[in-house]
């Protein structure tokens, strides 16, 4: 019976996000959507959703890999693409990304590289998504979820980027399960897509592990301290971690000013993020 009900939540999560972005280019007037896919998760279910509400005619990719990208994530990008029947072009961030490098190097002299190149790859691309979603009318869709949104892990004025967020009020481990239900009748999203481990691809071997609790953990906490209202003790006695909820509140109250800059999302929990200040 709990899997039955896990499995029709899913179904309702996902038919209200087809839904959801169906009913917003219909009201803005515009056809066409835009989105960056980067071999991950969130933009391959972003991905599919776009092309069930819109149509595969409708919806264009736009991969932009850099020297710390995968071969395999263009591959799994490539492959979506294919199975979705959507459109796609490659535009390679390198060039772009030394040429930033250089312009900088003087006021960065001697300074050992951090979050900042991280960050430079994610704007790099957010001006490349809406300078294609500018000519061609597109809107640009930003596949940020809700776990990350939550704690910050995403960028400003880069992966941050767009006119509506259709996974924006959905956490993560909710995302792997709009996967396997995507994924129900044949494979449409690439099982590695699905099973390796989730990574921005912003500096060597980067895994979002190196940065945040594994998503279980991670969901878990925020569940509760957002839509159950738990506070930090209450947490604790679910039997986590203290030093991990105490980390992962910290960084939901640091990044709120991130969350105010987030593009609208499709409400399907009784506390989005917008809305919410705590």
């Amino acid at each position: 019976m709990k899997n039955s009900c896990n499995e029709n939540k899913i179904k309702t999560i996902h038919d209200a996000l087809v839904v959801g972005i169906r009913d917003f280019f219909k009201k803005t007037g515009f056809q066409k959507a835009l989105l960056g896919l980067s071999g991950g998760i969130d933009s391959a279910v972003t991905a599919a959703l776009a092309v069930s509400a819109l149509g595969k005619e409708n919806v264009h990719g736009l991969l932009l890999p850099s020297k710390y990208s995968s071969n395999h994530s263009i591959s799994d990008a490539v492959a979506l693409t294919v199975e979705l029947g959507m459109n796609y072009d490659i535009i390679q961030i390198i060039d772009i990304y030394d040429a930033t490098e250089s312009t900088l190097s003087s006021i960065f002299e001697g300074l050992q590289p951090d979050v900042t190149e991280e960050n430079i790859q994610a704007r790099i691309r957010g001006l490349i998504l809406m300078a294609y979603s500018n000519k061609f009318n597109h809107i640009l869709l930003n596949t940020s979820n809700k776990s990350e949104t939550a704690v910050g892990y995403c960028t400003l004025y880069g992966d941050m980027c767009g006119g509506l967020s259709p996974l924006g009020d959905v956490y993560k481990t909710d995302v792997y399960k709009l996967a396997h239900y995507i994924n129900s009748e044949k494979e449409i999203i690439p099982v590695n897509t699905i099973n390796k481990p989730p990574s921005a691809e912003l500096r060597p071997n980067q895994k979002d592990s190196d940065s945040l609790p594994e998503y279980e953990i991670l969901d878990g906490i925020l569940f509760r301290y957002i839509e159950q209202n738990q506070n930090i003790n209450e947490i604790l006695k679910e039997g986590y971690d203290e030093n991990t909820v105490k980390s992962v509140i910290s960084m939901f109250h640091k990044s709120e000013y991130k969350r105010y800059q987030s593009p609208p999302v499709i409400v399907v929990s009784d506390k989005p993020l917008y809305q919410y200040i705590k």
